[in-house]
């Protein structure tokens, strides 16, 4: 088996899957030692083409890839699109449409939460995936046919897992469903966080809005090194560490080698310094534009106990639909309709989600249905 290594050939096969009606793909990355994914391996399928690419053959351009990402004559179907989508759109500043993301569709069509491809494959075709290669290091050359082989089977699998996914969804009528998640995939506010708003990664653990205001400079700076030098953010300050510095505010390089989150010494290097420049930049906001620490208001009283309501009526919607419960609406989004009602900005009450979900809990919440207990189970009753 045969790794494109040359920009003619990677054209011709791009021309080739042009054609098809729809192209499967998958990437094989590292990221362990970097802040972006390494691009390893393409591979791509359609029903008369299976290629591989090598995009760390010398000298090979990926434009010819690119373009088959953006053409919108092909739809693209991958598994768990995210990091896939994530690598394309920065190495080659497109993010691939029409899209369909089959792990997505799983939940749509009742395969639970998050079901693992290699059981997607089993329950949807019969196929088995040799998970043998799975751990294999796709830097190192040359790839052995085994690695090979195992790659190419998740986008030839994936071509039949997509008809057996699609008929369904069609069948069913839930084709607009799955289009409005691939508009979430297909926005590249999606993957691009910028890095003022790096803080909202952090679980946060500080109370004061002084403490606040460090905590998101300093996660600003190092989103920006981590960028910067490609490295993993937490080889260039740990979560602890942040905190620590929020919480401390100190204000030279002498206080900040006391802490005992820092690495000895790192106070003397170029990133201690610029460190103690993000925390004086905190400290110098006016005490009345300090960020107010988010804290989510009182509910009023009632709204646990809407709150259980709406999980059992979400359980019934889940068991009679199949649709994966996460999907339909999260812990957050039950709370606000809870404490909001209509009112609720959710997407629980929007879209496909609020004919499936939404109208019930809001006709549940205003008395005009109940909950019964009926033939051994809870059932849904109008009012």
């Amino acid at each position: 088996m045969n790794l494109i290594t040359t920009t003619a050939a990677l054209q011709g096969a791009c021309e080739t899957l042009a054609r098809a009606e729809f192209v499967t793909v998958d990437t094989e990355f590292i990221r362990e030692t970097t802040f972006w994914p390494q691009l390893c391996l393409i591979q791509m399928a359609s029903d008369d083409l299976a290629v591989l690419v090598d995009p760390l053959a010398e000298d090979i351009d990926l434009k010819p890839f690119f373009a088959l990402m953006a053409d919108p004559g092909v739809m693209k179907v991958f598994h768990a699109a995210r990091q896939d989508i994530e690598i394309v759109y920065k190495l080659g500043d497109v993010i691939p449409a029409p899209l369909f993301d089959t792990q997505v569709a799983a939940m749509v069509c009742g395969f639970g939460e998050s079901i693992a491809y290699d059981q997607l494959v089993a329950r949807t075709t019969s196929g088995r995936i040799d998970k043998t290669s799975r751990f294999t290091d796709w830097r190192r050359r040359p790839l052995s046919e085994n690695q090979l082989e195992y790659a190419l089977a998740d986008v030839t699998h994936l071509r039949d897992v997509y008809r057996a996914l699609r008929s369904r969804i069609d069948a069913e009528g839930r084709g607009d469903w799955v289009a409005q998640e691939m508009s979430i995939l297909s926005a590249p506010e999606t993957y691009d966080l910028h890095p003022d708003d790096a803080w909202t990664r952090l679980k946060l653990r500080v109370r004061k809005p002084l403490e606040l205001a460090v905590l998101k400079e300093v996660a600003a700076w190092r989103e920006r090194e981590a960028r910067q030098r490609d490295q993993p953010r937490g080889r260039i300050l740990k979560d602890d560490a942040i905190f620590e510095i929020a919480q401390q505010q100190p204000k030279d390089e002498e206080a900040l080698s006391r802490l005992r989150t820092i690495p000895r010494g790192f106070e003397r290097s170029a990133a201690g310094k610029e460190i103690v420049a993000a925390i004086q930049r905190a400290l110098a906001i006016p005490k009345g534009e300090l960020p107010p620490i988010p804290r989510p208001p009182q509910p009023p009283e009632g709204t646990a106990a809407a709150v259980e309501f709406l999980r059992v009526l979400l359980k019934i919607v889940t068991e009679e639909s199949g649709v994966a419960a996460r999907l339909i609406a999260s812990g957050d989004d039950l709370e606000k309709i809870a404490v909001h009602g209509p009112d609720a900005k959710v997407a629980a009450l929007e879209g496909w989600r609020r004919s499936l979900f939404g109208e019930r809990a809001l006709e549940l919440l205003d008395g005009k249905a109940a909950l019964a207990f009926r033939d051994r189970k809870v059932a849904v009753v109008e009012l």
